[in-house]
């Protein structure tokens, strides 16, 4: 792929991409992956270019990752047909191709995949897992406490500065993906524990240090992602053996139980930040306590 043909074309789509959708920087990379290396393919096998791909094109190179030793799962087809389709749309709007060659193509049906939860009581055993009568313990519990109460992104937890509490009013102000920001009640439980925390945990860590974090390390350094999935392990393995979890389990975790106690679809899509509804639809699948309560006061035969 030549620097000054395709390169710059992928980095106007991507910009464009990102003006439009305010999307991740993990998921532009993901747009820009998928394209590159189509786009080596086409040079290598073709001696074409991206916007001289034909639907025979396309459909050769699909045939070809899927019989390659790795194979190609249908999500992996999936997202690099959502890539294509995308770029080719936006060539086409701006008058590069004449025709979209992924019109005919359609894309693999996907399994559905349900996330993995907790119940209410596994989350209060892992919410009292943490030893409260030290530093840590309190900075662990007050971490857990906030991700139950609020379901945040573990990037968005580690991330949160302290500019970004409210506990007098009982809400924290994270930026999510795209740049997006949100407002989110806490609860009471959790404002709790984040005062204590804060009152004596977090100046034990820092000891007379300062950082602009909420959650910090003995090193008096913001908490890393890796560092909060490896505690969450070890709290998981002492009080809920034989559970794999991650940070993305509370999340889970907290959507499915804001369901299951009545909250409407709308709020818990608005509360977990995610842009488009179907993405938060998929926790109907697990809410069950609650659409079987429902069914049985309102059905004339529940």
């Amino acid at each position: 792929m030549n620097e000054a043909g395709e390169t710059p074309l992928l980095e106007e789509f991507c910009d464009a991409i990102w003006l439009e959708d305010g999307l991740s920087k993990n998921t532009l990379e993901s747009y820009r992956r998928d394209l590159r290396l189509f786009a080596q393919w086409l040079e290598r096998e073709r001696g074409a270019g991206l916007l001289g791909a034909s639907e025979a094109d396309i459909s050769a190179y699909l045939a070809r990752r899927t019989r390659s030793p790795q194979g190609m799962k249908a999500s992996s087809q999936a997202r690099l047909l959502s890539s294509l389709k995308r770029f080719f749309r936006f060539a086409q709007d701006r008058g590069r191709v004449n025709a979209d060659p992924l019109l005919r193509i359609a894309s693999p049906k996907r399994t559905p995949r349900f996330p993995k939860t907790l119940s209410e009581s596994d989350v209060e055993q892992l919410l009292a897992a943490p030893d409260c009568d030290t530093a840590r313990g309190l900075r662990d519990r007050a971490m857990l406490e906030l991700l139950y109460a609020t379901g945040l992104r573990v990037s968005e937890l580690v991330g949160l500065k302290q500019t970004g509490l409210d506990l007098a009013s009982g809400v924290v102000r994270v930026l999510g993906k795209g740049s997006k920001e949100r407002l989110m009640p806490l609860g009471e439980e959790a404002v709790e524990w984040l005062q204590r925390y804060l009152r004596s945990g977090r100046p034990a860590i820092l000891d007379g240090r300062a950082s602009e974090h909420v959650f910090v390390t003995t090193r008096g350094q913001g908490m890393t992602r890796h560092a909060f999935w490896h505690l969450l392990r070890n709290y998981a393995a002492r009080v809920l053996p034989g559970k794999s979890l991650s940070p993305h389990t509370l999340r889970h975790a907290f959507a499915t139980h804001l369901l299951n106690h009545g909250a409407d679809l709308r709020v818990v899509q608005l509360l977990l930040g995610h842009a488009d509804i179907s993405t938060t639809q998929i926790y109907t699948h697990v809410a069950k306590e609650r659409l079987k309560s429902l069914h049985a006061k309102h059905h004339p035969r529940g």
